[in-house]
């Protein structure tokens, strides 16, 4: 079912008049160029995704948004596998119910039969797209790991780079700590003791 015009009728029409006078048109082949016209306008789209996925990585400037592209490229592969699987087996039954007319039938290979090789040109031509788009899935999915993987090690890393300054703030800071507390001491308006010695063991002892 379609909700809106689509070309195929019109680029069948227009194959049918420009073949009229090397082919005969008959019921099954023009059931076969309506199914060639709809499987060939799949093509675009896998180029697009095969485009996608040679160019995933190609760009540093791009990572910021790596994500939702792969996202989106294996939301486009996952369609097309659902539209082109049920296709393949609609043409290998359409040739095995083709191929049992002309048995009970008796009709000579020069009819039917040519629509059957079409057939199979299609089927083959299927098959063929629907091992590319697994094999751009597994490039997407490895380029999905890979980059989680990416950003999961660039995490570590920084959170190692914070840790190390917050040891050295620390570091400097129990350092300091003592100093403070010695001079807030001598700093008071108060006796301190010790303050009046002239030997250094209560500043040995503080240390």
């Amino acid at each position: 079912f379609h909700f809106q015009q689509t070309p195929h009728q019109l680029n069948v029409r227009n194959r049918i008049r420009q073949l009229k006078d090397f082919i005969t048109v008959t019921p099954d082949w023009i059931n076969y160029a309506i199914i060639d016209e709809i499987t060939d306008s799949f093509a675009p789209l896998i180029r697009k995704v095969e485009f996608e996925s040679d160019a995933i990585d190609l760009k540093k400037s791009e990572q910021q948004d790596m994500l939702v592209r792969i996202g989106l490229c294996r939301k486009m592969v996952v369609s097309l596998l659902r539209m082109l699987q049920p296709k393949a087996d609609v043409i290998k039954a359409l040739i095995k119910r083709s191929e049992e007319r002309l048995v009970v039938t008796g009709c000579e290979k020069s009819g039917p039969g040519d629509v059957n090789l079409y057939l199979g040109d299609i089927q083959d031509h299927i098959i063929t797209m629907l091992q590319n788009l697994n094999h751009y899935e597994k490039i997407l999915s490895r380029a999905h790991s890979n980059y989680l993987a990416q950003i999961s090690v660039e995490i570590t890393q920084l959170s190692n780079q914070t840790n190390d300054i917050i040891n050295k703030l620390t570091m400097f800071a129990s350092i300091l700590l003592p100093l403070n507390v010695v001079t807030g001491l001598f700093g008071m308006n108060v006796h301190v003791p010790g303050q009046d010695d002239e030997d250094y063991k209560y500043f040995i002892g503080i240390w």
